[in-house]
């Protein structure tokens, strides 16, 4: 009689844990970002259709990457679960702590069960508060793990290069239009270099506390997000080209009346299917 074959269950936890990291490193980075009026979601997503964020109740909101039918059931239940809890009892009562658990308790029961693949998602909750300080962001992994971040968060892709580039850039209090370009020149940058996204491949959505209707969850159309880039990309000066001074006026002398030339002129800068 052959002995069965057994995997100690160490290998077994390790096992999904890789399979999942690497099915959600294939999809691109969402960033979660707190400035001076909520929290700021952004995400380089060419679908129109197929939504990364989205909202869950009047101050909540879903952000998610990874496989799009494994995290839009979770984005469903969320809702469900906010309907009927804010019915039953009060609106108050539905909080993002609350939603944060009960993913935690789906996605570690999913992690750990040996009868199905875990979710290869890892999802942010959010929620804001009536002042800056009482807005939260949670973090929760394919195993269920919560992690309360604090002015941002990355997951998905190359989230460790995009953090990086956050840290160095990110401002406390920002208020939107820098919020919005940093976020999004740090979805573009790269060890092998920065790119620019372009404003229809973005998905960018607000919890903005200003509204004054209960609802605080808005989405940023493109013609907002072009008035909101334009400014960033037209006030970057185009780097000088290797060998050259830095500053044409520092090289060149000044012009004497005599000799009508004009005063030298500086370059101008740049005009400024997915696994979601």
């Amino acid at each position: 009689m052959s002995m069965p074959f057994y995997v100690s269950p160490e290998q077994l936890m390790k096992d999904r844990a890789d399979f999942a990291r690497k099915g959600i490193a294939r999809g691109r980075s969402v960033v979660a970002v707190q400035y001076a009026d909520g929290v700021l979601f952004v995400s380089e997503n060419p679908s129109q259709a197929l939504h990364k964020v989205s909202e869950i109740y009047d101050r909540i909101a879903f952000a998610a990457v990874g496989r799009y039918n494994e995290f839009e059931n979770l984005r469903i239940a969320g809702v469900r679960l906010a309907d009927m809890r804010g019915y039953a009892y009060d609106r108050r009562d539905v909080t993002g702590r609350g939603l944060a658990n009960a993913y935690a308790q789906t996605l570690g029961t999913i992690f750990s069960s040996g009868g199905e693949k875990p979710y290869e998602v890892e999802i942010f909750v959010a929620e804001i508060g009536d002042e800056a300080a009482d807005d939260q962001i949670y973090r929760l992994t394919y195993d269920g793990q919560v992690a309360d971040e604090h002015r941002f968060a990355v997951m998905g892709g190359a989230a460790d290069v995009v953090a990086e580039r956050l840290t160095e850039r990110h401002v406390d209090g920002a208020p939107l239009r820098d919020a919005v370009s940093v976020a999004v020149a740090a979805l573009g940058h790269s060890d092998s270099g920065d790119r620019v996204i372009p404003v229809e491949d973005l998905e960018v959505a607000v919890l903005d506390r200003t509204r004054t209707r209960p609802r605080k969850f808005r989405r940023l159309p493109v013609a907002v997000l072009t008035e909101l880039l334009g400014a960033r990309e037209a006030s970057e000066p185009e780097p000088a080209p290797s060998g050259a001074p830095e500053s044409a006026t520092e090289s060149s002398p000044e012009p004497t009346p005599e000799s009508g030339d004009q005063p030298p002129v500086a370059p101008p800068g740049d005009p400024g299917e997915p696994l979601t």
